[in-house]
C-alpha cells in the first residue's frame, strides 16, 4: 500500500519561505488521477484545509494563504509542492497532505486518504 511522505519543513523567521513536498511512496496507485489536498493542525487546534489541486490543475486556497502559498504537481515525480512566502508566526503547524476528489478536499479533507506523517513548520524568531 502506498502513503504519502511529507518533507520540506522547518524553522524560519516571519516574512520567510519555505517549500514542502508531498511524495506518494510505493506502487499500484495513479496519482495523476486525483485531488491532492495540504492541510495543517497547530496545536490545540483542529486540522484545517489549506490548498487543494485538481487531477487538472485547478486549484483552491484557504483565504489566510491566498497570495502568499502555491501549490503545484508534478504528476512524473509523484510529488505535489506548497511553496510558503510571506510566512507568518500564524502558520505554525505541522502541514499533511492527502489524496481524494475535489469535493472531500473543499470540504476540510475528512474523507481523504493516505494521510501522510506530516512536516513541522515554526515561524518564529
Amino acid at each position: 500500500q502506498w502513503r504519502f511522505v511529507e518533507s520540506g519543513g522547518g524553522l524560519v523567521q516571519p516574512g520567510g519561505s519555505l517549500k514542502l513536498s508531498c511524495t506518494s511512496s510505493g506502487s499500484g496507485f495513479n496519482l495523476d488521477d486525483w485531488t491532492v489536498g495540504w492541510f495543517r493542525q497547530a496545536p490545540g487546534r483542529e486540522r484545517e484545509r489549506v490548498s487543494c489541486i485538481s487531477s487538472t490543475g485547478i486549484t483552491n486556497y484557504r483565504d489566510s494563504v491566498k497570495g502568499r502559498f502555491t501549490t503545484s504537481r508534478d504528476n512524473a515525480q509523484k510529488t505535489v509542492y506548497l511553496h510558503m512566502d510571506s510566512l507568518e508566526p500564524e502558520d505554525t503547524a505541522v502541514y499533511s497532505c492527502a489524496v481524494g476528489i475535489w469535493r472531500q478536499c473543499t470540504a476540510g479533507g475528512f474523507d481523504m486518504t493516505n494521510w501522510g506523517r506530516g512536516t513541522q513548520v515554526t515561524v518564529s524568531y
